[in-house]
C-alpha cells in the first residue's frame, strides 16, 4: 500500500469572510493538478461557516456527499422534502444521483459551525437521489475507528 501524506499547511485555501474552507483536492478556484482526487475521493474540505451564513440552492449530480459537523450546528433543506439540523456527532449522507438542490446554512446565530465535507464519486450513476441522517454519539469510543459508512447495505452505518 502507498502513502501519500499531504501536511494541513500545504492544501488550498480560501477565505470569503463568511465561508473559510481547506481543501485537500483541487475544488473551486485551488486548482493542483497533483491534487484532483484520490480514487474515489474526489473532496475532503475542512469548513468553517460563519454565524447565520451558509449556501443557497445549489444542484449536484451523479456524487456521494457527506456532511461530518465537527462543531455547530448545520441546517440542510433540499428538493426532495427533507428538512434537517446536523448537528456535532452526526454524518448526513447525500446520494445526489440523477440530480438535487440543495442549501446548507449555519443554524448558529452566534458561532461558526466547523465541518468536513467528503464528496465520492459514486459506484453507479443516474441513480434515483437519497438523503440520510446519523448520529454517532450513542457509539463513539474515544480513541477507537468505526465504520460510519458502507456501499454495502448489509454493513453498518448510513
Amino acid at each position: 500500500m502507498n502513502i501519500i501524506l499531504h501536511k494541513a499547511n500545504t492544501r488550498g485555501h480560501a477565505n470569503h469572510g463568511w465561508l473559510n474552507a481547506h481543501h485537500t483536492f483541487s475544488f473551486a478556484n485551488y486548482y493542483n493538478p497533483e491534487r484532483v482526487h484520490f480514487g474515489a475521493l474526489r473532496v475532503l474540505n475542512n469548513d468553517i461557516v460563519a454565524a447565520g451564513k451558509g449556501f443557497g440552492m445549489h444542484p449536484h449530480d451523479n456524487m456521494e456527499i457527506i456532511t461530518i459537523p465537527l462543531q455547530g450546528d448545520l441546517q440542510h433543506k433540499d428538493n426532495m422534502g427533507n428538512s434537517a439540523i446536523i448537528r456535532q456527532g452526526d454524518v448526513q449522507v447525500m446520494s445526489a444521483g440523477t440530480g438535487v438542490l440543495h442549501s446548507e446554512f449555519n443554524h448558529n446565530s452566534d458561532k461558526d459551525v466547523n465541518l468536513f465535507q467528503i464528496w465520492v464519486f459514486p459506484n453507479k450513476e443516474n441513480v434515483e437521489p437519497r438523503y440520510d441522517q446519523i448520529s454517532i454519539r450513542e457509539i463513539e469510543v474515544p480513541n477507537e475507528f468505526y465504520q460510519i459508512l458502507s456501499p454495502n447495505a448489509d454493513d453498518q452505518g448510513v
